[in-house]
């Protein structure tokens, strides 16, 4: 396990580093995709297929310390500030996650015939919180690393698109800031995403983009509890006989997250243990990732093909459009 750990960090520290460079930060990519992507190229490399005894790490860093990097996730939220913009905004949040979820689903094994782990792994990235939600689901449903790895790169490129889209058409729309700051922490990927196009519009937009976003972020856990128990259900009708097949996946890091919230809403954690506590849970997150990325073949991924791109497509527009509608008629 000691020789795959210690990949991992490698493949971490470098991700770091590049994330670190002056020209890259003015991007607002971060760790965990330069993890990905170098774990992804080592991995496919002659060098990197000869590195040996590495499994039991890699499996350890994508299942527990990602599971744990997302149970501390929760010393970044509040439920004050969940609830500081009042029920409408959980209700646009609900509306934005249930719809993309369904619809991009539905175009992803219907129309452009996804394998349906594909298909919801880039639906949830679109629809919640970027790859935080997709490596949740893949935790949950227990995909194949090329799932994930794609549906990553969906978030990571229209998440950035949209970094500069969502500035762009502020003056375009006549809305105040803090109505627009509403639309983006409702419509915009990550996290990281969601706070450099609030940023970019002004303060009132970024206060109401963060909080919205991080609601967004709560309905993670009942998302993974719903997809959790269906594709349990599939895997009990199916026809596979593996060891295990049958058994139910229950999120337990879900409602770890969930009590991590609530602890940090009653405690008053010092801000430097608190901002080392949710630094630890980045860190385990990108060492997931970059073991994710090194799992990950390129002939698996050009198996895809371009159809979770045209899927991730779909949905960045009706977050766009959709987003643009509904933000207004609840808010407004």
């Amino acid at each position: 396990m000691f020789k795959g750990l210690m990949l991992c960090s490698a493949l971490t520290a470098a991700g770091y580093g590049l994330a670190a460079l002056p020209a890259v930060q003015a991007t607002g990519l971060g760790p965990l995709v330069f993890a990905l992507l170098l774990g992804l190229v080592l991995g496919n490399t002659i060098a990197g297929k000869r590195i040996t005894d590495v499994a039991k790490g890699l499996g350890f860093a994508s299942r527990w310390l990602l599971r744990t990097g997302i149970v501390l996730f929760g010393f970044s939220l509040t439920v004050q500030q969940l609830t500081a913009l009042g029920a409408r905004v959980v209700i646009l949040d609900a509306l934005v996650v249930v719809t993309v979820t369904v619809v991009g689903y539905w175009l992803g094994t219907r129309w452009l015939k996804l394998d349906r782990d594909t298909a919801i792994l880039t639906s949830a990235g679109s629809a919640i919180c970027g790859a935080a939600a997709v490596l949740a689901t893949e935790s949950a449903i227990r995909s194949k690393p090329a799932a994930a790895s794609m549906a990553v790169a969906t978030v990571v490129l229209f998440g950035t698109i949209a970094m500069f889209t969502y500035p762009a058409l502020y003056p375009l729309l006549g809305w105040d800031e803090g109505l627009y700051g509403v639309y983006i922490g409702s419509t915009v990927h990550e996290v990281a995403q969601v706070v450099a196009a609030g940023g970019a519009v002004g303060t009132d937009a970024l206060t109401n983009a963060v909080i919205v976003k991080l609601v967004r972020v709560m309905l993670l856990v009942p998302f993974l509890l719903v997809v959790g128990q269906l594709w349990a259900r599939r895997r009990k009708n199916s026809t596979d006989d593996q060891p295990g097949n049958n058994q139910l996946v229950i999120p337990w890091f879900a409602f770890g997250f969930l009590a991590i919230v609530g602890l940090n809403s009653v405690l008053a954690i010092p801000q430097m243990v608190q901002e080392g506590l949710v630094t630890s849970g980045q860190l385990a997150m990108t060492m997931a990732m970059a073991a994710l990325g090194y799992q990950t073949r390129l002939e698996a991924l050009r198996s895809l093909g371009v159809k979770p791109f045209v899927l991730a497509l779909c949905l960045f527009a009706m977050l766009m459009v959709g987003g643009g509608v509904v933000t207004p008629l609840i808010l407004g």
